[in-house]
């Protein structure tokens, strides 16, 4: 039995256990105890209160996944028949259904550890390093039909939601979760974030509230979705804080997004170097125009990292950004530049695009 198996005799528990299974999408088979010692040991995740806790310490063997329940705020019989069985946690329903439903959504999920993660930053400001972001996570997953996650990792940028144009939908974002460790259920949170680009989930900021993400959310959230098998894209800030630090340390490859002028892969050398102390695979997208003839081979000299793609000005972009959002048409130089990005970490089952 790979589902829930719980042993809650009060009827508002057992109804706010139902409501936050029914959310997770999994079933919950109520018995009494005793039960089966094989329902004990075979459940993905046991949910039981207190009296039930105390008769089960005594016949069956301590296991994972114990979650003790209580209504209300838990007392101290509650927290010591949780240390009598074992729970791993001791939740009060329904103020703590969020965290309840979190776990369970997570239980027994298939953690293929296939996934892609990958950090995007600018060389410099208003290198454009977001708007590529999103184009890695349209190619992705609108194109390959890849399930991708884009992930705002930057507390100070505009909001992801913008560029894609959800400002107005619907959905979570990073103010909406509580996250204080362990890994993210991917499911629960794709289903939760608001969708772009024909099943592309944007998980964004708000313009004024970023306390939720911290550097333990970042990493709880990337690595659960990457752990699902997804491909996740982090549009990163340029300040290595602790939030950027916890994502690049996860990437399978950090892109540096660097415009062909003199100033901004002067910028972009910093940020190199930075990333070249840290031990961290990294490369360069180079992005037109080139005023001053700047080639790819020279910025990839001076910044000191490979050029993974280099790209010509997306027309129109200004304009769409300010309309609705980012849409790529299929011969974008956007979306062939990701195209690239892709092929090089293994990520785009299409192979290259077509780079200028």
């Amino acid at each position: 039995m790979n589902d829930i198996l719980g042993l809650v005799d009060d009827p508002a528990l057992v109804a706010d256990l139902h409501r936050v299974v029914a959310a997770a999408d999994r079933t919950m088979h109520e018995m009494s105890v005793p039960v089966p010692r094989r329902a004990w040991t075979d459940a993905a995740i046991v949910v039981l209160d207190a009296s039930a806790a105390a008769a089960c310490a005594a016949g069956y063997p301590r296991r994972p996944g114990v979650i003790l329940v209580c209504s209300g705020t838990a007392g101290l019989a509650d927290w010591q028949a949780a240390a009598t069985v074992g729970a791993e946690h001791v939740l009060a329903l329904p103020s703590e259904e969020v965290e309840l439903l979190s776990i369970v959504a997570a239980a027994d999920e298939p953690s293929t550890g296939a996934g892609t993660v990958l950090a995007v930053v600018g060389g410099c400001g208003g290198a454009g390093a977001s708007t590529f972001a999103a184009a890695l996570a349209w190619a992705a997953g609108n194109d390959e039909r890849r399930d991708t996650l884009l992930v705002d990792a930057d507390p100070f940028g505009a909001g992801l939601d913008v560029l894609t144009g959800l400002e107005e939908c619907p959905g979570v974002r990073w103010s909406g979760l509580t996250v204080d460790g362990g890994r993210v259920s991917a499911r629960a949170l794709r289903d939760a974030v608001p969708v772009w680009a024909s099943g592309v989930g944007v998980l964004s900021t708000d313009r004024e509230n970023t306390d939720r993400l911290t550097a333990v959310a970042a990493e709880s959230v990337v690595d659960g979705v990457r752990g699902a098998g997804a491909t996740v894209v982090c549009d990163v800030g340029r300040s290595f804080d602790p939030v950027a630090d916890a994502v690049i340390a996860l990437a399978d490859l950090t892109v540096v997004v660097v415009p062909a002028r003199i100033g901004a892969v002067l910028s972009a050398a910093r940020v190199a170097r930075t990333l070249a102390a840290r031990g961290e695979p990294a490369g360069v997208v180079v992005r037109g125009p080139a005023p001053g003839g700047l080639r790819a081979v020279d910025v990839s000299d001076a910044v000191g990292l490979d050029v993974l793609t280099s790209m010509r000005p997306e027309p129109g972009l200004s304009e769409m950004l300010e309309r609705g959002g980012l849409r790529l048409r299929s011969r974008s130089p956007l979306l062939g530049a990701a195209h690239d990005v892709l092929a090089a970490v293994g990520a785009d089952r299409a192979g290259p695009g077509r780079a200028a």
